[in-house]
C-alpha cells in the first residue's frame, strides 16, 4: 500500500546517462531512467536516516534520443586511505590528470523530461527529536521542493549531467507524452538498484561516525513502459537478483 505522504515532480535535463552495467569499456545509457538513479536524485533534495525514498512511477515525456560524445576521463581514483592520511597530516591525496587521462566514448540521452511519483517510508532509525514523524519529513520535503533547495546538485545518472529544472506538480499531464512512446514497450531487463548488506545502517551502530559495508548485490527487474508510464510499484515484488 502506497503511503499518503507522497509527491510528484517533473524533471528536465539537457543530458542524461543511466549506465548499462553490461557495457564495460564504453558507457551506454538505458533508454529510460533506473529506479536507483531517481531515488538518488530525490535524496539530493532531502534525505535522513529515518526515511527511505520509494519510487512508485516514472513517466517518460520526451522522445528517446541518443547522442554520442567523447570525454576525457581519469582512469583511477584517489584511495580513501590517501584522503585519510592527508586529513591527518601524514600524507597526501593527489593524482596527476595528465598521467591518468584517457578518452572514452559515451552514448547519452539528450533533452530528457521525466515525471517521478514517489513516497517515503520510515526506517525505524529515529533521531533524538521527540517530534519525529512521517508528516514532519513530508512537510520538509515539500518546502525544499517548492523553494528549489537541495543538499547537492541533483543529477541524471552521472554527476556531470545536472538536472536543469525540478518542479513540484499536483498530477502528471499524460497528454504531454510523445507519440513515439505510446503503446506497450518491453524495456528488457534493467538494473533496479543495489541491495547493501548493511541495509543502510552503520555496521558500528554509530551515526556520528558511521562505518558502512560496501558489500552489495544487484537487483534487476523487467518493466514495460505503457504509454510512457513505468509503474515501478507493480514490478517491485517481481525483482530478481
Amino acid at each position: 500500500m502506497r503511503s499518503s505522504y507522497g509527491s510528484k515532480i517533473m524533471v528536465d535535463g539537457e543530458l542524461a546517462l543511466f549506465t548499462r552495467p553490461e557495457m564495460k569499456a564504453e558507457r551506454v545509457s538505458y533508454d529510460v531512467p533506473t529506479v536507483s538513479a531517481m531515488e538518488g536524485l530525490i535524496k539530493s533534495v532531502y534525505w535522513k536516516p529515518a526515511i527511505r525514498i520509494v519510487v512508485d512511477r516514472i513517466v517518460v515525456f520526451a522522445p528517446i534520443r541518443f547522442v554520442n560524445i567523447r570525454r576525457n576521463e581519469i582512469k583511477t581514483k584517489i584511495p580513501l586511505r590517501s584522503v585519510t592520511s592527508q586529513m591527518r597530516g601524514t600524507g597526501s591525496a593527489e593524482i596527476f590528470a595528465s598521467e591518468q587521462r584517457s578518452q572514452r566514448a559515451g552514448m547519452l540521452l539528450r533533452d530528457v523530461r521525466y515525471g517521478i511519483e514517489f513516497h517515503f517510508e520510515l526506517t525505524g532509525n529515529k533521531s533524538d527529536h521527540p517530534d519525529e514523524s512521517e508528516e514532519k519529513h513530508y512537510n520538509i520535503m515539500l518546502r525544499r521542493l517548492k523553494n528549489g533547495q537541495c543538499f547537492r546538485q541533483p543529477c541524471l545518472g552521472c554527476r556531470e549531467f545536472s538536472v536543469s529544472r525540478i518542479e513540484l506538480v499536483e498530477d502528471f499531464d499524460l497528454s504531454g507524452v510523445h507519440e513515439s512512446l505510446k503503446g506497450d514497450i518491453d524495456l528488457g531487463f534493467m538494473l533496479y538498484g543495489l541491495r547493501f548488506e548493511d541495509g543502510g545502517v552503520p555496521v558500528n551502530g554509530n551515526w556520528e561516525d558511521p562505518k558502512f559495508s560496501d558489500k552489495a548485490e544487484p537487483l534487476y527487474y523487467r518493466p514495460h513502459m505503457i504509454d510512457g508510464v513505468i509503474d515501478v510499484a507493480r514490478y517491485r515484488e517481481g525483482i530478481i537478483c
